[in-house]
């Protein structure tokens, strides 16, 4: 499963999505996440106090996101996270080390309708 991270040191969740420039992409297979690209986007945040949505921005975002299947920022807007959403992503806001937030998002997914096999059906999550 790839998920992609705002993270500027590149160790750890610590950027907003509306501040992000370039997206980390991560392969989390059997528990291990390794990181396989980084992707550069047009920053969604303008730093304008009445933050306007910015549709072409945003679905710039998507597109080069599209084969995620989740998104670990630090913090997100209600509504891109809402776009994301409907977008098919899995939005997680965490903070700290790559690895217990990469863990966070795959359950996330895989708990959910996303993965197609919960984590307690037979056979298990096939990402774990």
């Amino acid at each position: 499963m790839l998920i992609a991270v705002t993270s500027k040191s590149g160790t750890a969740v610590d950027q907003h999505f509306g501040h992000a420039e370039s997206f980390r992409i991560f392969k989390y297979r059997k528990g291990t996440p390794v990181q396989v690209d980084e992707v550069k986007v047009q920053r969604y945040c303008t730093f304008d106090l009445e933050h306007p949505f910015r549709h072409a921005q945003l679905t710039g975002i998507i597109e080069v996101l599209k084969d995620c299947r989740a998104v670990v920022t630090a913090m997100i807007g209600e509504l891109p996270k809402q776009e994301m959403e409907k977008a098919g992503f899995v939005v997680v806001t965490a903070e700290g080390l790559l690895e217990p937030a990469l863990k966070l998002a795959h359950d996330a997914v895989c708990n959910g309708s996303q993965c197609g096999k919960a984590a307690g059906a037979e056979g298990g999550c096939p990402h774990v």
